[in-house]
């Protein structure tokens, strides 16, 4: 088997690489810069100008190009950035697939909880319609961009991921680890996590059965609040966690982009469930364990 992966240097890319590399199955990692990874061994990395060679015959291919949403703060120019580095990279994977002489048997585009918008109370399923705000947008615009295909396509929605190698849970351990860690604001938003674990597994699970297509989310079964996600961490590190963050700090450090960490999502995972993934980190208090034991 043979699998293509795009944003192959980050976070959930890095995972998968591991994860197909252990199977025996053989990866093509697409990068701007390839020749930075030639020493990851067992991997064949190209640029974008190989992607329409890299695609044809293809077992998969799993998109996850991007640049990083809450990376930087927020303005008009940052904005654009990640549209375009969503949307283009998008329809140039569409058109390499399109163009390809043996066409790849799926693609999984990654997308985000985001497409739902600040939701506040409300539970959302993937039926739920898409939000109204730039997020959400984005995220609808994207997941279209990746249906012109005109192969199976598989819109994975992911929620917060939980990794001791990025993302949201190394930021938050210093000061939790000092005693000065405690929930945003109130901590009243629902957080709909998910462990990288399941992101990956998720994913496999995807490539590997073909009746899976549409939007997927990859968040754990049990979204929690703020203050739950807060208390859960501290007693993984055996810290308190009783510092209140100001929702102030966080949009002056991020601008606008603030509004991904403190909207509310309570987002369930009802037709990943119904299509037979079975998450391995449901609960908040096993997944933190497993990852900053």
């Amino acid at each position: 088997m043979h699998v293509v992966i795009t944003g192959a240097s980050g976070l959930i890319g890095s995972a998968l690489i591991d994860q197909l590399r252990q199977r025996g199955v053989s990866v093509t990692a697409v990068s701007r810069n390839p020749r930075a990874h030639l020493a990851l061994s067992g991997v064949n990395w190209t640029g974008w100008e190989g992607l329409a060679d890299a695609v044809s015959g293809a077992a998969g291919v799993i998109h996850l190009a991007g640049e990083g949403i809450v990376d930087q703060r927020w303005n008009n120019n940052r904005k654009a950035a990640l549209r375009d580095s969503r949307l283009e990279t998008t329809r140039q994977v569409a058109q390499a697939i399109q163009a390809a002489g043996e066409k790849p048997g799926v693609l999984i585009s990654a997308s985000a909880i985001g497409y739902y918008g600040n939701i506040v109370e409300r539970e959302s399923t993937e039926s739920a319609p898409a939000g109204s705000d730039f997020l959400a947008q984005l995220c609808a615009d994207w997941e279209q961009e990746a249906k012109a295909s005109g192969v199976r396509t598989v819109n994975a929605r992911i929620g917060i991921v939980m990794s001791a190698d990025g993302g949201a849970l190394p930021r938050l351990l210093m000061p939790f680890k000092l005693g000065l860690g405690g929930p945003i604001g109130l901590g009243r938003a629902w957080w709909s996590w998910v462990h990288i674990d399941d992101v990956v597994g998720g994913m496999l699970f995807a490539l590997e059965e073909n009746y899976v297509e549409g939007a997927i989310n990859l968040t754990a079964p049990n979204p929690i609040r703020n203050s739950e996600f807060s208390g859960a961490l501290g007693r993984a590190l055996k810290r308190p966690a009783l510092m209140p963050v100001p929702p102030l700090a966080l949009k002056l450090m991020l601008g606008e982009g603030a509004s991904v960490l403190l909207a509310s999502q309570r987002i369930l995972p009802t037709r990943t469930l119904e299509l037979g993934y079975r998450f391995q980190f449901t609960e908040i208090d096993a997944a933190l364990q497993d990852l900053v034991a």
